[in-house]
């Protein structure tokens, strides 16, 4: 799901990475962003530490302000633009649709926006017409009567 100019700055990157231990190891195996442990990626620690030398650098000043609340953002956005719940529970990997389910709290505006079915009931009916049944052949009447 990456945007093409994303994939275009990842392959920049890809020559430019470290590459302190990529002589020990096969170039399918080499990661995008490897680790300070040899064989292993960036651990998710040294992700959120990133992220956070990130965000103070662009002087945002919430301090709730996590990687998990990107992905939180990502899924309400998704949710938002009108993308299936199902279909973002897949993009998450979640197994549950409750575990998704919590994000739509979030999105109360596009929630509030919903017209419940309810209101077609206080609506004047409208009656479908009959239609003449076709192939219809009018009963004889006996001559015994």
């Amino acid at each position: 799901m990456l945007p093409p100019d994303v994939l275009a700055l990842l392959k920049e990157w890809w020559p430019e990475r470290p590459k302190w231990h990529d002589a020990e190891m096969a170039p399918n195996e080499r990661w995008l962003f490897p680790g300070y442990v040899i064989d292993q990626p960036i651990t998710p620690r040294q992700y959120s530490r990133l992220f956070q030398e990130a965000v103070a650098a662009a002087g945002i000043k919430k301090p709730s302000l996590t990687l998990h609340s990107l992905r939180h953002s990502f899924a309400t956005h998704l949710l938002e633009a009108g993308v299936d719940i199902r279909k973002i529970q897949a993009v998450l990997g979640h197994d549950k649709l409750e575990t998704t389910a919590r994000y739509t709290r979030v999105a109360t505006g596009l929630i509030s926006a919903i017209e419940s079915p309810l209101e077609a009931l206080s609506m004047p009916r409208v009656r479908a017409r009959k239609e003449p049944a076709r192939n219809h052949k009018p009963r004889k009447r006996s001559a015994t009567k």
